[in-house]
């Protein structure tokens, strides 16, 4: 009987992170801390003592949740670095969710999802609207029908929306 293999995975089979040794990391860079991808806000090293290694003091700032996280390792031990990504997507709509609170009788909104599209044209419809002032932002122009990208970090099955770019007229005139 032959083994049966499953061809239909969506995944690559490649890492989230990959392996660098913690001398050669770099402020502005990204390592994994605690389990968790932040980027690089500070680093020192301290000199080796009598009978041990030079030390790095990383200090990272979370790149979805924006926590804190430090730590301390060897100069010379290796730590995992996350592979991240960003990719600029064009804001479609925006569609409100609904709840009905029996107490009010209101209809309240409760978030909102954003269709954006990739350069290949598909559209996807799973990111929500951020909270906070990034969130309002997004919709301050899509309301004002201004054409705008989303920047989207991707890192270690997460993704976040992180920024907002106006969309020039240069890049919407077709080539002839």
């Amino acid at each position: 009987m032959a083994a049966s293999i499953d061809f239909e995975s969506g995944k690559s089979g490649a890492s989230d992170t990959h392996p660098q040794q913690c001398s050669a990391l770099r402020k502005n860079g990204h390592v994994v801390i605690k389990g968790r991808p932040v980027k690089i806000v500070e680093m020192s090293r301290s000199q080796p003592g009598k009978h041990g290694h030079a030390k790095i003091h990383l200090v990272g700032i979370d790149i979805f949740t924006h926590k804190k996280y430090e730590d301390i390792c060897p100069a010379t031990h290796t730590v995992k670095v996350p592979n991240v990504k960003r990719h600029d997507f064009q804001l479609v709509n925006i569609e409100d969710s609904h709840e009905f609170d029996p107490v009010t009788k209101h209809v309240n909104i409760v978030g909102a999802y954003m269709t954006l599209m990739e350069d290949s044209g598909e559209l996807r419809h799973d990111m929500t609207l951020p909270r906070g002032d990034l969130g309002k932002e997004i919709r301050k122009k899509f309301d004002n029908e201004e054409d705008i990208f989303v920047t989207v970090l991707e890192a270690m099955g997460e993704e976040a929306v992180i920024g907002t770019k106006n969309i020039s007229a240069k890049y919407m005139m077709k080539e002839d």
